[in-house]
């Protein structure tokens, strides 16, 4: 045999090539299959089962009755001025994740008080809201702001948006709708509803259509209740046709807004908005 190397010639010295069927052994892939299953199957009965402990599994459903109760609670402590409450608002289209759309449930209590008490105002209320909630006012560019803390993700703010009017607002943010927003039952008319036409009567308007019927639950029992219609034109100036329904001075008299108290009654007029529009509210007992 001959042993002469042939030059330029190297034998290969590099790895095997693997053997056939080598990988991951096959009980390594079924227990890793095994266990993402389970995984998944714990994260789903946990989201179903668990108490909620981040905004985002709290639905509108579950967040609603907690913004009702809010909104009862800034309609008793504002009950010095002369408080309206606004339809709620759902907002859709905001994003929980990239993934998911959600929700926000806005809420919101309109009060017309003195001009020049808005930051006194807005004071009281925060001294009267729940101590958890840690309400306080501060000064800002832009003016006196209310800022509190319900619980749960919810915030519930104050500002001034005009002379002799705020509005307070308890705010859900994004998450997701769940069962949705029911809003709450109305129940059967009250004194607002005889207060209201009153007022509709005065500026030469019919009691027929009725815009809208909100209501909130009160700290203490009850329903503060609010029913809304629009106006049509007085032949008289709108002050001056509600003034005789007024008992003694109305407690805000400006161009844009008129409000007043009636047996136990408080009436606003927006007089900004055409046709007018009027607001007649029972609050909530001390």
């Amino acid at each position: 045999m001959s042993s002469t190397v042939h030059t330029g010639y190297a034998p290969p010295t590099g790895p095997r090539p693997p053997a056939s069927g080598s990988g991951w052994p096959r009980w390594l892939i079924v227990a890793t299959v095994a266990w993402t299953v389970l995984l998944a199957g714990f994260t789903w009965v946990s989201a179903r089962d668990d108490p909620p402990t981040v905004r985002e599994q709290r639905t509108l459903s579950q967040a609603g009755p907690l913004v009702d109760g809010a909104i009862g609670e800034l309609v008793a402590a504002s009950d010095a001025g002369v408080p309206a409450l606004a339809p709620p608002e759902v907002d859709r289209g905001c994003r929980i994740s990239p993934f998911a759309e959600g929700a926000t449930l806005v809420r919101a209590v309109e009060v017309a008080v003195p001009v020049g008490e808005e930051r006194v105002l807005l004071e009281q209320v925060a001294d009267r809201l729940p101590a958890r909630w840690r309400a306080g006012v501060r000064l800002t560019p832009d003016g006196p702001r209310l800022r509190a803390d319900a619980g749960e993700f919810v915030t519930v703010a104050g500002r001034v948006v005009a002379d002799g009017r705020l509005r307070l607002t308890v705010d859900t943010g994004c998450r997701p709708v769940g069962d949705g927003y029911p809003g709450d039952a109305t129940g059967p008319d009250g004194p607002e509803a005889s207060a209201l036409a009153e007022a509709l009567g005065a500026l030469g308007s019919p009691a027929t259509d009725r815009q809208a019927v909100v209501s909130a639950p009160c700290p203490n029992g009850g329903a503060a209740r609010t029913v809304r219609s629009a106006a049509g034109s007085a032949s008289t100036s709108p002050p001056a046709a509600l003034a005789p329904l007024a008992v003694g001075t109305p407690v805000v008299a400006t161009p844009e807004l008129y409000a007043y108290r009636r047996d136990g009654v408080a009436v606003l007029a927006d007089l900004e908005q055409d046709p007018i529009l009027l607001s007649a509210t029972t609050g909530c007992a001390g």
